[in-house]
């Protein structure tokens, strides 16, 4: 690392990528964990640190846990003078907190969840329930029912910016305008399920998100609906609206989906029932239901199957103010709950992890993590002060910035796989650390691959331009934490990091060793006669064998075929090594019943070996394959002395003798004979009469399969030339002329 004084290792920094191990192009040299991306340092634990645009890490603005409810869930937050409310979930409670975190009961519902809240600047609160969609409507001292359209869920209720209150509801997919008296009227009857989202715009118009298809809707202020998209996801959970007409929306798949199946009553199964008055269950609604004249419903566009869409768990989207609607962001393992556009940010709440991000309103500007929370979904935004409030659920709390930076954070990488047990060298980083400032490391190993009670202790935390890990076990999992200290509200800056470590050395595996049949060759599969000299190498001069070599050393001539070339045999094997590294190969031979084992070649890295066989005498012979990974050059080696492995092929007959006839006797113009050979079973006997085609010549006992074997040749009248040719198993070929034993 260096601080501000310095840069002295940025030629490495350019090359780090994510955090995983980073081999370099030598076998058996030091690896690397290397972080530097902005998802590099996701995968991690964040606590009270951000990721700014470029992917660095450095302490947050503070949030303060404003309050903390005694609910299981909580699901829909608003504002309320110096204060908030929020509605919760299994129990119906609408609860107001003031701006100093206290807690009190405004009104609980006779249904269980509080999906939608709005408050008017006077402190009256809306809420909206489910699973039988009412709206109440709820001042300090206490709370009525206000509207019922009859629906399963309300999922939104906001002002128009004529003042008329709007509610979006679910299993019918309806948005109506309410009077102050409850009455309320159609404004838009969707053909979708659910009206999932809605924000009125500055111009009068109304935005409107669905679930079932995934549709972006625009009611116009003379109540003209026309659809901007249709996602890919089927359903859009949140809507804000930004500076000069620009609107944001947020899409999920259907397994990111917060609509749960409806309990009771209602056409929440996704069919929609017949009239706008319908009750459920059979209550009343409350007041008149009407369907305004100037409503229209757009046609629905038809749905394309999408043609190599990577699938993604939530999408950002960007609505320009003439209707262009294009990608913004994506998150592949992250559902998306809410969206605010605040203090020139687009914030993003998320779940899964409990992630706020947040992007500036400029041309090009990136998502940045702003903080990381403990609890597991944040799932409303809310406009405050210094900073949006924000709501979590699992466990319910509500959060506020404080205007000030976090005093102290941590990161804590997650488990690094080094794959073999491994000793870890020393920690380099790179950022700013200003004076004052404090960046300690600390870390602990493992074999397991997620940490428990074997693993070794956190070591003590250590600061410096380079951090060693000697106090850290020998493991095969490494884990490392870094603990950010502020100074006067500035904090330290960590752009990227780089931990070594070395495999300990394992031995090398010889998984299969084989003996090709005689005559059996590799080579190059880009091997061509016309237009290359193959020979074989001349001898080597250390030995008496002659070998087959490849002439180049690109690698396209390292996959090979096989072709046939008398007088050689050929071994090939299949080797590993568990740390990775480069083996070389050396092959012996020991004649049968021999006491010392003598080299063939050494030092090779081919996988196969080709050599002339007619350098030995004929007999039995066994090889030996020993693979090795010591180095062979001053790169270095794994943990350890160099390991090899060693095995032993299956014995081989060496013959280089030819078939020969041992005896014959003439019986006329019938020949019969002895053919022997002394080492191998005859495999072939063909006769030729007067250089006419090749006969297959019959032995006696009706099979070719013996050393020795008798044959009888019948020879036609008038021939003159009679030519016998024998083949042995080892591919020794004689031809012997017979004419002569015909006179």
């Amino acid at each position: 690392m260096r601080g501000r004084e310095g840069r002295g290792w940025l030629a490495w920094a350019t090359l780090l990528m994510t955090m995983v191990p980073v081999s370099g192009a030598v076998a058996n040299e030091v690896h690397h964990f290397r972080a530097r991306t902005r998802d590099s340092f996701l995968a991690g634990e964040l606590d009270g640190l951000s990721i700014d645009p470029l992917g660095r890490l450095a302490l947050a603005d503070r949030a303060e846990r404003l309050s903390t409810l005694d609910e299981p869930f909580l699901l829909s937050a608003a504002r309320r003078g110096d204060g908030f409310v929020v509605g919760t979930g299994n129990a119906g409670r609408v609860i107001a907190v003031d701006g100093k975190g206290a807690v009190r009961t405004l009104f609980e519902a006779p249904e269980a969840e509080v999906f939608a809240l709005w408050a008017d600047p006077d402190g009256t609160v809306f809420a909206g329930t489910s699973p039988h969609g009412k709206v109440y409507r709820i001042t300090d001292a206490g709370g009525e029912l206000f509207f019922d359209p009859g629906e399963v869920y309300i999922w939104a209720i906001a002002r128009s910016r004529d003042g008329q209150l709007l509610v979006a509801t679910g299993s019918e997919g309806r948005l109506y305008r309410v009077g102050i008296d409850g009455t309320g009227e159609i404004l838009f009857d969707s053909e979708e399920t659910h009206l999932r989202a809605m924000k009125p715009l500055a111009d009068g118009s109304v935005l409107l998100g669905t679930a079932d298809s995934g549709l972006i809707i625009r009611i116009s202020p003379d109540g003209t609906a026309r659809t901007l998209f249709d996602a890919t996801q089927p359903e859009v959970v949140a809507l804000a609206s930004g500076p000069n007409g620009t609107c944001f929306a947020a899409v999920v798949g259907s397994e990111a989906s917060l609509i749960p199946p409806p309990t009771t009553g209602g056409s929440g199964n996704g069919s929609k029932s017949n009239g706008a008055n319908g009750s459920k269950n059979g209550d009343e609604p409350k007041g008149k239901v009407t369907v305004s004249e100037g409503s229209t419903q757009p046609r629905r566009p038809s749905r394309l199957p999408s043609v190599g869409h990577k699938a993604t768990r939530s999408e950002i989207l960007r609505i320009s103010a003439d209707g262009l609607v294009e990608s913004l962001w994506s998150f592949s393992d992250e559902t998306v709950y809410s969206l605010l556009v605040d203090h020139g940010k687009l914030w993003v709440a998320t779940g899964q992890e409990g992630k706020l991000y947040s992007q500036l309103l400029t041309e090009g500007a990136q998502m940045v993590l702003e903080k990381d929370v403990d609890e597991r979904q944040i799932v409303v935004l809310v406009p405050d002060g210094d900073g949006p409030a924000f709501a979590t659920t699992n466990a319910a709390a509500l959060f506020r910035f404080t205007g000030e930076g976090e005093l102290q954070g941590s990161f804590t990488s997650p488990p690094l796989d080094a794959e073999q047990i491994s000793r870890f060298g020393t920690l380099h980083w790179e950022g700013e650390r200003p004076r004052g400032t404090q960046l300690k490391f600390s870390f602990r190993s493992g074999i397991s691959a997620q940490p428990d009670l074997t693993w070794s202790p956190w070591t003590a935390a250590r600061g410096g331009d380079e951090v060693s890990l000697d106090a850290v076990p020998a493991g095969r999992y490494l884990q490392w934490r870094a603990a950010f200290e502020a100074d006067n509200g500035t904090s330290p800056r960590m752009d990227a990091v780089e931990l070594s470590y070395r495999q300990l050395n394992l031995r090398p595996k010889i998984t299969s060793l084989s003996v090709m049949d005689p005559g059996e060759v590799l080579v190059p599969t880009n091997f061509n006669p016309s237009n290359q000299i193959y020979e074989p190498a001349h001898p080597n001069r250390d030995g008496i064998f002659t070998t087959l070599r490849v002439a180049s050393d690109r690698p396209e001539t390292r996959r090979q075929k096989t072709l046939w070339k008398q007088g050689y045999r050929s071994l090939r094997w299949t080797a590993e090594d568990p740390n990775g590294d480069s083996l070389t190969y050396a092959v012996e031979f020991r004649a049968q019943g021999g006491e010392r084992w003598l080299p063939v070649v050494e030092e090779q890295t081919e996988d196969y070996l080709s050599f002339d066989s007619t350098m030995l005498p004929d007999g039995i012979y066994r090889f030996r394959l020993t693979a090795s990974d010591a180095p062979s050059g001053p790169q270095g080696l794994a943990e350890g002395a160099a390991l090899v492995a060693s095995r032993t092929s299956e014995p081989v007959l060496i013959d280089n003798t030819r078939p020969l006839v041992a005896s014959t006797e003439n019986q006329g113009r019938r020949l019969r004979l002895t053919v022997e050979d002394a080492g191998s079973p005859l495999r072939e006997a063909v006769v030729s009469f007067d250089a006419g085609p090749w006969r297959k010549v019959v032995p006696k006992d009706g099979l070719l399969d013996g050393r020795r074997e008798e044959l009888a040749v019948e020879v036609p009248e008038g021939t003159t030339l009679v030519l016998l040719r024998l083949t042995d198993a080892a591919f020794n070929s004689a031809t012997v002329d017979l004419s002569k034993e015909l006179r």
